[in-house]
């Protein structure tokens, strides 16, 4: 019996020209995260195998391997199960494409796809308080353009609650100042969808947008080079915003700020001034109400709120007696 030999290159590239770009039409943010996914596999590949990424069979791409680079993610990369399960949603996606393109290969490829995600705790949505907001966006200095830059960054940020992906992405064309102030954006599933502008952002923009450009002049908020920010880009400005900001409130000392901690930040502020959750979701760009949900269980202050809502119980004295042992056992356990 003959073994095929598939080079694993074509292939790959097939699936990010032709499956995901021309077919699925897929949005620059999910690209973006395939082609890292994939970057990553292929030099932990040849790490472990020697072989360079454009020399690599299809083959070599089996259950083991793609399980050995998730733990390494996991353990040497410091990814949550949650990045960990998005890692792998990339990969079962290429695959899928492979079981059409390679039926000869079905076998490895049902033994990939049947790698199961990891099952993970959901956390309490984490926000910053007004007091937290204000010292942070206090923190660049306006007198250099890269203080400047940062100070608009950050409150876009916190007031439209965009994804990171989405702050890093915004041109100039994107903004409207004036009446009917908004930004326009392209989110997940390439839903475009507008967020309002408050009128002291709008002010902080339109003197930003006097600002000579940097690069091609396109970008809104460029690095030094006039290109994007890079994720590492808006994590080293935050980390070092919130080390001056935590000078004037201590509350911020030891608390990791991120993009999208800010992002909840105004969905809770939203909640809490009494938006509905569909309006919110429409704002956040969220594909169902049902994810807003999260936000009903972040904040103490409105379940403290309902409490004084509801008409306290009369509680009454009743002696206890002890039940049957067994159920007592069973109880206990």
């Amino acid at each position: 019996m003959t073994t095929t030999t598939t080079s694993l290159a074509p292939l790959l590239e097939r699936f990010f020209t032709q499956r995901l770009m021309q077919q699925r039409q897929a949005s620059p943010h999910t690209v973006s995260s395939y082609r890292d996914t994939f970057r990553l596999l292929l030099k932990f590949t040849q790490q472990r195998l020697h072989t360079p990424p454009a020399r690599l069979a299809f083959e070599t791409l089996d259950a083991p391997l793609v399980v050995a680079f998730l733990d390494h993610l996991e353990k040497h990369r410091g990814l949550s199960a949650r990045s960990r399960n998005l890692r792998l949603t990339a990969i079962h996606s290429f695959f899928q494409y492979a079981a059409f393109e390679a039926p000869a290969h079905a076998a490895q490829i049902q033994r990939v796809l049947a790698i199961p995600s990891k099952r993970f705790t959901r956390t309490q949505v984490h926000f910053l308080t007004r007091p937290e907001v204000e010292a942070l966006l206090a923190a660049p200095d306006l007198r250099t353009w890269f203080g400047r830059r940062d100070h608009a960054f950050l409150l876009v940020a916190v007031q439209t609650g965009l994804r990171l992906s989405e702050m890093t992405g915004l041109v100039r064309d994107d903004i409207t100042l004036g009446t009917g102030a908004h930004v326009q954006v392209m989110g997940k599933g390439r839903k475009e969808r507008c967020v309002p502008l408050a009128k002291p952002t709008g002010a902080v923009l339109k003197a930003w947008l006097r600002e000579p450009p940097r690069g091609d002049g396109q970008i809104l908020f460029p690095n030094a080079r006039g290109t994007r920010l890079s994720p590492d880009g808006v994590h080293y400005l935050l980390v070092k915003h919130v080390k001056a900001a935590a000078q004037v409130c201590p509350s911020l000392k030891g608390k990791r700020v991120t993009a999208h901690r800010l992002r909840h930040t105004m969905a809770l502020d939203l909640l809490q001034s009494g938006v509905d959750r569909s309006v919110i979701a429409l704002w956040l760009g969220h594909e169902s109400v049902e994810t807003t949900q999260i936000y009903l269980e972040a904040t103490l202050a409105m379940k403290e709120k309902a409490l004084e809502k509801t008409e306290p119980l009369n509680g009454k004295f009743r002696r206890f007696r002890p039940g049957d042992r067994l159920l007592g056992f069973l109880n206990s356990l």
